[in-house]
C-alpha cells in the first residue's frame, strides 16, 4: 500500500468533515417572498365631473325692428345697461320722412271726410224737400263713410309711422349685461337683423354637454355640485334645469343646462365651472382591480394574516375605473395583498409591504 504524503493529510480530514457536516445537517430555510399590500377602504362615492361655462338663464338677441344704417353705437361687450337705456341708433332721415308723409296723409284725409260731411248734410236738406232723388243723397252717404274710413286709415298708418321713427333707437326692456356685439357703426341691416346679445344676471346656470351613457345618473342625482375653475375651493349648489331631448348631431351629446342655487357675487359670466354628481356607495369596499381573482369558483381576494396568505370570497358590486368595489366577503382594514397573489397558495408565510397610495402614484 503507497502511502500519502505528510502534507496532504491534514487537507484531507478537513474536506471529509466538511462533507459529513453537509451529509446530516439541515437544509436552509427558504426566503419568504415579498408582497405588495393595500389596506381595504370605504369606496368613496364615483363622482362625475363635466366641464362647462356660466350663463344666463335668460339671454336676448336685440335687433331693430325697421332697416336702415346704424349710425352709432353706444355700448360695448360687458357693459351693464338699464332698462330703457339707448343701445344703437339707426339714420333717422328715412324714419322722419315716413312720419311726415303718413302725417300729410292724414290731414288730407280729415279734409276729405269735413268735405264729404258737409255735401251730405247739403244733400240731406235737398231730399227733404223733395230737389234731389233719394239716389243722390245715398251717393253721398257713401261718400262720406268712406271718407270717415280713410280718415281711420290714415291715423292707424301715422301711427305706425310715428313708432317707427321711434324704433329707430334700440334699448332693452329689462336691466342686463351685453355679451355680444353682433353689428357695428356703419353697417346696413334688415329689419330683425340681430345687433347685440344682452343677458339678464340674475339667474346663473351652467351649460354642459352629458354623453347618453351618463343622462339616467343625472336624471336621478340628487346632490350635484359645482366648483369653479378660478377658485376651486368653493363648491356651489346646483339643480338639473333643463336636459335637452335631442342629441347634438356633431357631438352626439345632450346639453343640460344646471341651475346655480344662491350663487355668490364673483360667479361671473363666462367663468368655466366643472359640475360634479355621481353614485353613493353603500358601505362598499374598494380594492384594487388586480387583487380580484377568479379560477372559475367565483370571485376572492388574498389578504395577508398573522404573516400568512389567506383566501377570502367575495361579492363585487361593480367594478370602477378606480377598482372594485366589494359589497361583502371583506371588512374595513383588512390587509389585501394588491400585486402576485395568482402565485401565492394559502398559508405560505409572507413579508407584507405598502404599496404606494393611488393618489401618490405619478
Amino acid at each position: 500500500m503507497h502511502k500519502l504524503p505528510a502534507s496532504l493529510s491534514p487537507l484531507l480530514l478537513v474536506a471529509g468533515m466538511a462533507l459529513g457536516g453537509c451529509q446530516g445537517g439541515d437544509p436552509p430555510p427558504a426566503p419568504q417572498p415579498i408582497v405588495l399590500v393595500q389596506p381595504a377602504t370605504g369606496a368613496p362615492s364615483q363622482s362625475a365631473a363635466y366641464t362647462g361655462e356660466i350663463r344666463a338663464r335668460h339671454e336676448v338677441d336685440l335687433a331693430f325692428r325697421v332697416g336702415g344704417k346704424i349710425t352709432a353705437r353706444l355700448v360695448d361687450a360687458g357693459a351693464e345697461i338699464k332698462a330703457g337705456q339707448p343701445l344703437a341708433r339707426l339714420d333717422p332721415s328715412d324714419l322722419q320722412l315716413a312720419a311726415s308723409g303718413a302725417r300729410a296723409q292724414l290731414a288730407a284725409a280729415e279734409s276729405d271726410l269735413a268735405t264729404a260731411r258737409a255735401e251730405r248734410e247739403r244733400y240731406a236738406g235737398l231730399v227733404a224737400k223733395k230737389f234731389v232723388s233719394q239716389t243722390a243723397f245715398e251717393a253721398k252717404d257713401n261718400a262720406f263713410n268712406s271718407a270717415q274710413a280713410r280718415l281711420e286709415q290714415a291715423r292707424a298708418q301715422n301711427q305706425i309711422s310715428g313708432n317707427q321713427a321711434a324704433y329707430g333707437t334700440l334699448s332693452s326692456e329689462t336691466p342686463a349685461v351685453v355679451t355680444t356685439m353682433l353689428a357695428d357703426a356703419g353697417q346696413v341691416v334688415a329689419a330683425g337683423q340681430p345687433v347685440l346679445r344682452v343677458a339678464r344676471p340674475e339667474e346663473k346656470e351652467v351649460a354642459i354637454a352629458i354623453p347618453e351613457s351618463r343622462l339616467a345618473e343625472l336624471r336621478a342625482a340628487r346632490n350635484i355640485q359645482v366648483s369653479l375653475w378660478a377658485a376651486p375651493e368653493t363648491m356651489l349648489r346646483g339643480e338639473l334645469r333643463e336636459l335637452s331631448p335631442a342629441a347634438d348631431p356633431a357631438t352626439r351629446t345632450y346639453a343640460a343646462r344646471i341651475r346655480l342655487l344662491a350663487p355668490p357675487p364673483e360667479v361671473r359670466l363666462g367663468m368655466t365651472a366643472r359640475v360634479h354628481f355621481g353614485e353613493t356607495t353603500n358601505g362598499e369596499l374598494l380594492v384594487p382591480l388586480s387583487a380580484v381573482l377568479d379560477v372559475g369558483q367565483g370571485p376572492f381576494v388574498r389578504v395577508v394574516k398573522d404573516g400568512k396568505v389567506a383566501s377570502r370570497p367575495v361579492t363585487i358590486a361593480k367594478f370602477r375605473e378606480d377598482g372594485a368595489a366589494v359589497s361583502s366577503g371583506l371588512e374595513r382594514g383588512d390587509t389585501v395583498i394588491v400585486s402576485g397573489a395568482g402565485k401565492l397558495v394559502d398559508g405560505q408565510a409572507v413579508q407584507a409591504r405598502a404599496a404606494t397610495p393611488p393618489d401618490r402614484q405619478r
